[in-house]
């Protein structure tokens, strides 16, 4: 069965400047690859080969470099924003959606399957799935609590958290963009909002797989020195 992925390649990039003066942040290299390649590349080899690119700053750049897709084995299609409608509002626009699609941003590397993460969505009967990985930060102060009368409560040297992140790839039921106004402008989080309050089910997908936002330049440095590495690079290739 052919799965269906959109990927969300609309936005600026603007912490990706001066990288995104002249290129879209989708197309900005990894190694010698760009970004949105790496990720089509991925996408065909876990069983998606109908993929909606969604464009809109610098549409044209994806547009040429991609083409219809035939080069990866894939069938690529385009939905263009007229004005920025940010992740979940560009979705309305796409006709032709499958009952459950694969959403993705453009602008990360990951060693997700995302076929484990479509078929148990597909199993699961939920109205979302958000993919989910564990995050560490540390921080390198004293952090002191203090009770409503000002005496110290607890006092913890340079303290580590661990919490979940969502990972920027979700599957969707079709059904849930009913919840979202034609050229409204909405981001994924608000549309997840939506659907639980709508009384839909919306589950996490846990997983152990590395990610990097590349929006992020200390994560874009980390990309440049994996690709740097061949053994490294391939695990993301054939992921």
């Amino acid at each position: 069965m052919s799965r269906q992925a959109v990927i969300l390649a609309g936005g600026k990039g603007t912490r990706l400047r001066p990288f995104t003066t002249t290129l879209p942040k989708p197309l900005v290299p990894v190694g010698d690859l760009p970004i949105l390649e790496v990720v089509l590349r991925q996408l065909k080899h876990h069983g998606f080969r109908d993929i909606v690119i969604s464009v809109g700053h610098l549409a044209g750049l994806i547009e040429a470099y991609c083409g219809d897709g035939r080069r990866w084995g894939l069938k690529i299609r385009y939905v263009r924003e007229s004005r920025p409608l940010s992740t979940a509002g560009a979705l309305k626009l796409i006709r032709g959606l499958a009952p459950d699609f694969l959403t993705i941003n453009g602008d990360l590397l990951t060693t997700l399957d995302y076929r484990a993460l479509y078929d148990a969505h597909r199993k699961s009967g939920a109205s979302a799935t958000v993919a989910v990985c564990e995050r560490r930060t540390m921080v390198d102060f004293g952090v002191v609590e203090l009770d409503d009368k000002d005496r110290l409560a607890a006092y913890t040297e340079k303290p580590s958290y661990r919490y979940l992140v969502s990972m920027g790839v979700n599957v969707f039921d079709r059904k849930t963009l009913e919840l979202i106004a034609r050229n409204e402008t909405l981001g994924i989080p608000d549309l997840i909002g939506r659907i639980r309050a709508d009384g839909g089910t919306v589950r996490g997908f846990r997983n152990k797989a590395e990610w990097l936002d590349i929006g992020r330049p200390e994560d874009y440095q980390t990309a440049q020195d994996l690709f740097s590495d061949p053994q490294k690079r391939a695990k993301y290739l054939r992921s």
